[in-house]
């Protein structure tokens, strides 16, 4: 659906590209879709600005866009690579490759609370520490691992040690990048 017209149904809340503000795209904007990875949507107005629209409001896009339903998992089937499946789901809304691939996750570890479920601690990084989308990919790190069954607890860290490089990229993402 990338490079496809849409227009808004109803305003919708949206944040600014790369600068992280928030602003609101009144109904009847025309825009063009640039990705829709991880169920968020990368959008375009006639002047060139990007703007991501959350999940939850893509229905406002049209029915193409509407969020899935996402199944339930139980709660006692915790696995520690259902978190890793959720983070290859967070994408930087300008480059359609995962933070995984991107080289942006650090560390992951799950310890169990005394109170039942999973703690995830996760240290990610960004692509530049100047990035206004830091803590819009921080709250979807947040929200899409605590959606995994059994994570009780999710703790999002930045970190700027070691400085993110190229090098950190899976030949996976240099091959979606067209660098290999």
């Amino acid at each position: 659906m990338r490079g496809m017209m849409a227009v808004l149904e109803r305003d919708v809340s949206a944040t600014i590209i790369p600068s992280g503000d928030r602003v609101v795209l009144p109904a009847g904007s025309e825009l063009r879709v640039t990705q829709t990875l991880g169920g968020n949507i990368t959008v375009q107005d006639p002047y060139g600005q990007l703007f991501r629209v959350d999940e939850k409001d893509g229905g406002a896009l049209g029915e193409d866009y509407a969020p899935k339903e996402k199944p339930a998992g139980d709660p006692s089937e915790f696995n520690e690579e259902q978190v890793w499946e959720q983070l290859r789901t967070v994408y930087d809304p300008e480059i359609p490759v995962n933070i995984v691939e991107l080289g942006l996750v650090y560390a992951c570890k799950a310890e169990p609370l005394p109170e039942g479920g999973q703690r995830v601690d996760i240290q990610m990084t960004l692509t530049a520490p100047g990035c206004g989308m830091g803590p819009v990919l921080v709250e979807d790190v947040r929200t899409k691992v605590g959606s995994v069954p059994g994570v009780a607890e999710t703790r999002v860290e930045l970190v700027w040690d070691p400085p993110w490089g190229q090098e950190r990229m899976s030949d996976v993402a240099r091959l979606q990048l067209g660098w290999m």
